[in-house]
């Protein structure tokens, strides 16, 4: 029975995932044994050497590897094998006594595996020497030439299948490469006129799965001479001393995965050779060779086809990087351009976005969004805020690296179907925990050409008892349209964008250093001016109190001999020196807001809200005024301030009341990391377009003989409140009564994190 991969209760992983490393079976071409340094005792071998030397396995087992070849040949091996590196020695022609007195010459090659034993595999060799050095170089020399005749990519790579496949005579070469996602395409063939053509056909990462890729990566030339060739067991199968499957990574004789072999049968191969490509050290692509026939390739021949792959390939990626040189060039003149427009500018933002060239242009993107301190700056086509929101937050819990890419957010973040027109594809760089730079591209529908349907690339079978894969049948082309995709992100790209973060990051931690210096400057200035509006104005009590005295003495002196108008005169001065005094009393009040450096502790807010309505005792019971409130608080705060703070509002709430009896209630909740505390009254309210002004010192929307005051009593509560890290707003309208909101933060005072709000207000460009 076959069924579709997509069962649910079969673990694919597993099955997509084999161990292919620890297979204990070989291709038959070779003998393989595993041997015990230093004595070299032969530990397993594979179960054909008595068809190569004329003993049985069992008895190999008995021998050390002196009982094979001759003393002249163990000395050489042992003193290659003290070398730093094995590969001083493979391949090593090796004379060995089969059957008797007879000699049959190996190519020997030896490895370590990674449980420390040493393992020797031998193949047949075609003549008693090594391809000479020279050979390799004309090889390579020859193709070379060709190259340097073309400054075409695409050309350059059909050189290098046409030099293989003349070198190694197989009926097909192919160049594949693979996609960051694990799929690779053909990009490069060379074939017999009669074989159907793969190239330009994009192939499922499921065909080279990763413990594949990661063997190629590993052993860089692999071959099978024979698809249909039974493989050899390793004897015994588990390891007398380690307990385990011999490990093959680095093996040339590993047999082969069976869904590997099934594949390459349904694609008519009959013998296949296959070269890695590495570059940086990853697996760039492969060079794929295949025949319709079984075909063995010698293991210098091999070796050539390796020496030629890797001197091509430089070569290959040394033209990759050249196509990309202008682009790289005027990416670094755009990159460097942002930096100076950085450092000119007071808002390091600024110099993202105002000028030519400017964010978009340094990664070819659609739309740009700069996210500081909770605030957007966009450019382009971007999500809306709200989304961005969200995109961000998803970002801070999914994402630890420097840089996040990715040519289809909407299939990691679902969410972002919704803006998938302007931004299917996003390239990410945090600046903090709390702070991104965005670049978007918007989706772009495309053809995809398939070697077979790439959701059928394999089936899970269970005809025998045992669930294993099978690979598809079918390599005929199949279209896909791919939609919630981008254009890719180029490598160039992602490298600008990684160094825009440097520079980003140098220039926001001096303008931080600097603004911290100013911030103390301030601080120090600041604390200079308090302490002469607190000296100044009690000095001006003492004056203030002797003009109100003389004038009073004044008047009882002189009554008889004043008239009307000199009365109305000395209650004028006797009234302003009042109103003088009252206001010395707001600015000295005003000053005294965080004159000191007031340690917050625990407040009841109910025990400061009872403190103020005694004060305001008199007044309450003069208007009639009500009071409610909801249950309060304990939070920390200064007590004193939050006192003064109520009875500042509350007495607001009294004085500007409408023809009614006062209704005014004190409300509180508690948010994420802060509480919200509200008065609300009933009185004549405030016109919207002043909501901001009345915070003002000495704004007032009202004369003095409509409502007393100074106008301070306001600007007094904004300071408190800022002192405590909160905001304070209100919202009203005319005759509808206002409502007074204020936050305080969950927790106390904090100077450095206060300093650190306004340097970063100086940064954003707010004053």
């Amino acid at each position: 029975m076959v069924m579709e991969f997509e069962l649910q209760s079969l673990n694919l992983t597993s099955l997509k995932e084999p161990s292919i490393h620890t297979i204990s079976q070989i291709q038959p071409h070779g003998v393989l044994l595993v041997l015990e340094e230093p004595e070299l005792n032969i530990l397993q071998v594979s179960s054909n050497t008595y068809d190569v030397f004329g003993i049985t396995p069992e008895n190999m087992l008995q021998k050390k590897l002196e009982d094979l070849l001759d003393p002249f040949q163990m000395e050489k091996i042992k003193a290659g094998l003290l070398q730093e590196s094995l590969d001083m020695i493979n391949p090593t022609k090796i004379w060995a006594r089969v059957k008797g007195d007879e000699y049959i010459v190996f190519d020997g090659i030896f490895h370590r595996n990674a449980d420390g034993f040493l393992i020797l595999e031998l193949e047949l060799a075609f003549s008693q020497e090594n391809i000479p050095f020279l050979s390799f170089y004309h090889l390579a020399r020859a193709s070379i030439n060709k190259l340097e005749e073309t400054g075409n990519l695409h050309d350059f790579c059909q050189i290098l299948v046409q030099e293989v496949r003349k070198v190694t005579g197989f009926d097909r070469v192919m160049l594949y490469k693979f996609d960051d996602d694990g799929h690779g395409s053909v990009i490069a063939e060379e074939k017999l006129e009669t074989m159907e053509s793969y190239l330009g056909l994009h192939y499922p990462e499921s065909d080279i799965p990763r413990p594949a890729r990661k063997l190629f990566a590993s052993n860089w030339i692999r071959i099978i001479p024979d698809t249909h060739a039974e493989s050899v067991e390793i004897f015994p199968a588990i390891n007398p001393l380690s307990q385990r499957r011999p490990d093959l990574t680095n093996s040339i004789l590993r047999s082969p995965y069976s869904c590997h072999i099934e594949y390459l049968h349904n694609m008519g191969v009959g013998a296949s050779l296959t070269i890695s490509l590495i570059k940086e050290g990853k697996l760039w692509g492969l060079i794929a060779c295949h025949h319709q026939t079984p075909k063995y390739v010698s293991y210098e021949m091999r070796k050539a086809c390796e020496f030629l792959g890797r001197v091509i390939f430089s070569e290959l990626a040394d033209r990759e990087e050249t196509e990309d040189y202008d682009y790289r060039m005027r990416l670094t003149y755009i990159q460097s351009a942002l930096v100076e427009y950085m450092s000119q500018e007071e808002n390091f933002i600024d110099g993202l976005v105002k000028h030519q060239p400017n964010l978009l242009d340094l990664t070819n993107a659609q739309g740009a969004a700069i996210c500081f301190g909770g605030n957007y700056t966009l450019i382009g086509e971007t999500p809306k805020e709200e989304d961005l929101n969200f995109l961000v937050q998803w970002l801070k819990n999914n994402v630890e690296e420097e840089v996040f890419y990715t040519d289809s957010l909407p299939r990691l973040y679902p969410d972002a179907q919704n803006f998938k027109n302007v931004a299917s594809g996003l390239l990410a760089i945090p600046i903090s925990k709390q702070n991104y730079v965005l670049w978007f591209r918007p989706e772009v529908i495309q053809t995809v050409n398939w070697g077979g349907d790439p959701n059928r690339a394999f089936e899970v079978n269970t005809s025998d008892g045992n669930t294993r894969l099978c690979p598809r049948k079918s390599f005929e082309l199949w279209k896909e349209t791919v939609r919630l995709t981008s254009l890719r992100w180029q490598a160039v790209e992602v490298k600008a964008a990684l160094e825009l973060r440097k520079a980003i990051v140098n220039i926001v931690l001096r303008q931080a250093d600097e603004l911290a210096q100013l911030a103390h400057d301030l601080e120090l200035s600041n604390a200079e001016l308090k302490k002469f509006a607190y000296v100044a104005s009690h000095d001006l009590q003492e004056p203030l109190n002797q003009v109100a005295n003389y004038v009073q003495l004044l008047e009882m002196r002189y009554e008889q001999l004043l008239d009307e108008d000199a009365k109305e005169f000395i209650t004028f001065a006797v009234e302003g020196v009042s109103l003088m005094q009252t206001l010395i009393d707001d600015v000295l009040a005003y000053s005294k807001v965080d004159m000191q450096a007031i340690e917050f502790e625990l407040t009841n807010v109910e025990t400061a809200l009872e403190r103020a309505l005694t004060n305001l005792r008199k007044r309450i019971s003069e208007t009639g005024a009500v009071i409610t409130h909801d249950q309060l608080p304990t939070i920390m705060a200064d007590g004193t301030q939050l006192m003064q703070l109520f009875q500042n509002l509350i007495g607001n709430a009294i004085k500007f009341r409408s023809d009614k009896a006062p209704e005014i209630h004190i409300g509180a909740s508690r948010l994420e990391d802060e509480w919200l505390f509200s008065v609300r009254d009933n009185g004549i309210g405030i016109d919207p377009q002043f909501r901001d002004r009345i915070f003002v010192i000495f704004q007032r929307l009202h004369t003095r003989d409509e409502y007393p005051g100074t106008g301070m009593g306001l600007a007094i509560c904004k300071k408190i409140i800022e002192c405590h890290r909160g905001r304070i707003w209100v919202e009203s309208k005319l005759g509808e009564g206002a409502t007074f909101y204020f936050t305080i933060p969950v927790g106390g005072r904090d100077r450095e994190r206060r300093n650190g709000r306004k340097a970063q207000n100086h940064i954003f460009g707010r004053r």
